[in-house]
């Protein structure tokens, strides 16, 4: 096992990560801009080193200083987090190459399923079931591009090969406006990915989001940990998570687990990992899959028992997975509110100092987050300040619990979209399970 290893991110990931190997005994160095000096896990950390500047360019995504960080204080590994450098090929492979383990997948692997058809292609040959659309990227030509729009049938979608977080994709509803979509699109991908290549899907009208969180080791072994329902979002960013997901029924999840545990060994997969389906109508469509340890993972935690981040740092040490598939369990329900810096309503982020911080607390609730009380929320990074997560033997229990957590915290000096999950544990809809990934962009519409 290791005895020192470099956490290359910020914000509640860095201090999960902190704490999962603080409890291995695993001392840990933080890197961290000037921005984030008085962070609580700058604080906490046995070492710490500033790479530079608040800019993310200059800091988080600085692969020279980080790798420089750990030479300097003697780290073994380095973990990513989600976000920044956590699903770029070259940083793993600069880290390979330097002297040090990294803590995920193998660049090969993020590679593949970094880029959407590449990773739709693979998955399609493992017998993962995946979206009607173009099979590989929109080729050059217009005539093609409309003969496999009109093949696959309207609406449809553009989505960018090197996409993430919600960019680069449009939705199209008649050919008089593919063309240009397709332009604005790759115009856009390779702005924000340096990769120009976009395909097309079916767009589905009223899909909900369900993953399949697996975990891999190099001797092959591979387990599924259940699902999670991440279908409440807006922009297609997540804002509540649960496990598993309301309604579907067990047998359906427990085969698609199994395809997704066969595709793992296929392409050699190694570390933990999700796969993201759009699922209508009774039927799974996979749509990517993100190689790193993804903000939600708390809520598989909870109702799994397995702490998926200490078992990413044993499998990069090169352990066996401590778990067989008959052994994990799914007990009870788990939701997840994400707490954002930002206004509720408009959604504009809230910069400044948090002059009162009160998380909740009680039997089943979980907070994830670095705030505290005069914490100085910098405008330079990503809105989220935590995660509240609550569970419960049941979801109504679990519902219940984040009702009253919801109600206990409180946040001062800053915007925080609270009010927002207040409104949505009692909404009618969402209680009754099953809303689909456009509900929430409805309702805001509709308040509108």
């Amino acid at each position: 096992m290791f005895e020192k290893i470099l956490i290359a991110n910020r914000g509640e990931i860095a201090l999960r990560v902190q704490r999962a190997c603080r409890e291995m005994g695993i001392r840990t160095v933080v890197v961290h801009s000037e921005a984030d000096t008085e962070a609580k896990y700058v604080r906490l950390a046995d070492e710490s080193v500033c790479i530079g500047p608040a800019a993310s360019r200059d800091s988080y995504l600085n692969i020279p200083a980080i790798i420089s960080a750990a030479e300097v204080t003697d780290a073994e590994a380095i973990h990513p987090g989600y976000g920044f450098l956590s699903e770029n090929a070259d940083f793993a492979e600069r880290v390979e190459r330097s002297g040090f383990v990294f803590i995920g997948p193998r660049p090969e692997s993020i590679r593949l399923m970094g880029d959407k058809v590449s990773a739709k292609d693979a998955m399609r040959k493992a017998g993962v079931p995946v979206v009607p659309g173009s099979e590989g990227a929109l080729p050059d030509d217009p005539k093609e591009v409309l003969a496999i729009a009109r093949a696959v049938g309207y609406p449809v979608i553009i989505k960018a090969a090197g996409g993430g977080g919600g960019r680069g994709m449009r939705v199209v509803h008649t050919e008089a406006a593919l063309f240009n979509a397709v332009q604005m699109t790759r115009s856009e991908a390779l702005a924000a990915f340096s990769n120009a290549s976009v395909y097309l899907e079916r767009f589905l009208e009223n899909p909900r989001h369900i993953e399949i969180q697996i975990l891999a080791d190099e001797h092959r072994n591979v387990i599924y940990l259940g699902e999670r329902d991440c279908s409440m979002q807006r922009r297609h960013q997540k804002i509540i998570e649960e496990a598993p997901a309301p309604g579907i029924a067990r047998r359906l999840i427990e085969k698609l687990g199994l395809r997704c545990v066969e595709a793992c060994k296929k392409i050699a997969y190694r570390g933990a990992g999700t796969f993201e389906f759009l699922f209508e109508d009774g039927e799974f469509f996979f749509i990517e899959m993100n190689t790193r340890v993804q903000v939600e993972h708390p809520v598989t935690e909870m109702v799994t028992g397995v702490d998926i981040v200490q078992e990413q740092i044993r499998i990069a040490a090169g352990e066996r997975l401590r778990y067989k598939q008959r052994e994990i369990e799914i007990r009870g329900h788990a939701i997840e509110c994400r707490i954002n810096a930002e206004d509720p309503y408009k959604f504009t982020p809230s910069a400044g100092r948090i002059t009162n911080w009160h998380p909740p607390g009680g039997p089943g609730t979980r907070v994830d987050s670095h705030a505290y009380n005069n914490y100085f929320v910098p405008p330079y990074y990503d809105s989220m300040i935590g995660k509240v997560i609550c569970y419960g033997d049941t979801r109504e229990q679990a519902l219940r619990r984040m009702q009253i957590a919801l109600s206990e915290m409180i946040v001062e000096g800053i915007h925080t979209n609270i009010p927002l999950h207040r409104e949505l544990m009692i909404d009618a809809r969402f209680v009754a399970g099953g809303t689909s990934i456009h509900y929430l962009e409805k309702a805001l519409a509709q308040r509108r």
